[in-house]
């Protein structure tokens, strides 16, 4: 197995998340109980989670649920779709498909970390990095700039995380053009899509813009559903997925059969989940304003375009490390500081962090998190 660093992010959940009091940064909605999923599905599909026989399941992933994530793509059927251990999975096994020695990778950043790492491990990856100062803005011509001609993959997310940034329809079609114009594989993390505050801003998913193009999504994110773990690749180059089913042939070989059917009752139900996400992360969203307007001298809040995490900037002069530390050690408040998303290939801003804003009730932790602040004035 190629080596890898230490990801950042999980081991920093791994000493806080689940003994913090308040966990301000979770990158999830709220999820739901089992029996409020079970409640949303069909007979037949209720009947088959009942009686479901515990056995192995296909590598490709079931196909009733590849036939209901194929209803969310226009230009795409279920034969074009292959199915993980959630995104994670996905990301680490396109990118050993994707790239090799003598390749090259172009990669967005902020980012999730595996996004950038798992590249690294393989070729020569170059960043771009949003511009902060123009509202996390992308700059196509930096994109155009660093492709060369051993480019393979130009990998993006949108909504972004951590700072929930969705560029415009206009770019990321031309973004996806000018991929299939080199011979480019598009790499577009979409886990978030669904989330944007304003539905006209909802991108086209780039698995319908080309047929090179692979979109990456997951039942955790937009729906709420990390327990599930199941995500999927969304690819019309048939080639491609056969070699994304026999690299999978080497990590988990298929899915759990339990979490399939769970998953395909919560896609043929995603319009009443996604409409109840979006009023959670709508209804939080005036509380969370209300107590960086409170604390304006401290922070820079910016409610974010989409998803459910924000990045706002601390001003304080203890730097956003120390503050995150004493907030979390003292105050039980978690949130993510911005070395977790320092990046080995472009400068990033070291004053943020990332604060999530679709889990519900946050009033406790955001007093906790003021009563903090008021105290160390």
């Amino acid at each position: 197995m190629t080596r890898l660093p230490d990801f950042r992010l999980e081991t920093y959940f791994s000493q806080w998340e689940f003994t913090a009091r308040h966990h301000l940064t979770a990158s999830d909605v709220q999820s739901m109980p089992l029996g409020e999923l079970l409640a949303l599905a069909d007979d037949q599909d209720r009947a088959a989670f009942e009686n479901l026989s515990l056995g192995y399941t296909e590598t490709y992933g079931d196909p009733a649920l590849r036939e209901a994530i194929a209803g969310m793509y226009e230009q795409a059927d279920a034969a074009h779709v292959i199915c993980f251990a959630g995104a994670e999975e996905a990301l680490f096994l396109a990118m050993n498909v994707l790239l090799g020695e003598g390749d090259h990778a172009v990669v967005v950043t902020p980012n999730y970390q595996a996004a950038e790492t798992v590249p690294l491990a393989l070729c020569e990856v170059t960043g771009v990095a949003l511009d902060p100062d123009r509202d996390w803005a992308l700059d196509l011509d930096a994109v155009r700039a660093v492709i060369r001609p051993n480019t393979r993959v130009v990998s993006v997310n949108f909504p972004n995380n951590p700072t929930g940034k969705v560029i415009s329809a206009a770019d990321f079609t031309e973004l996806a053009r000018l991929c299939d114009e080199r011979g480019i594989h598009l790499f577009s993390d979409e886990v978030y899509r669904s989330l944007e505050r304003d539905p006209a801003r909802i991108l086209p998913q780039a698995a319908d813009l080309s047929d090179r193009a692979l979109s990456l999504n997951v039942t955790s994110k937009s729906l709420g559903l990390p327990g599930l773990r199941i995500g999927w690749i969304t690819c019309r180059d048939r080639k491609l997925l056969s070699q994304l089913e026999r690299a999978k042939h080497y990590t988990t070989i298929c899915n759990s059969a339990p979490s399939e059917v769970l998953a395909r009752i919560a896609l043929k139900a995603r319009a009443t989940i996604l409409d109840r996400n979006r009023a959670l992360i709508a209804a939080n969203l005036p509380l969370f304003d209300a107590f960086f307007a409170e604390f304006a001298d401290l922070f820079e809040w910016q409610v974010p375009d989409g998803g459910c995490v924000a990045y706002p900037r601390y001003l304080g002069p203890d730097g956003v490390e120390e503050f995150c530390t004493r907030l979390v050690e003292e105050a039980g408040v978690l949130l993510l500081p911005a070395s977790i998303y320092r990046s080995e290939l472009t400068p990033t801003p070291t004053d943020r962090f990332r604060i999530g804003v679709g889990r519900a009730n946050p009033e406790e932790g955001l007093a906790a998190f003021a009563q903090w602040l008021r105290a160390n004035r």
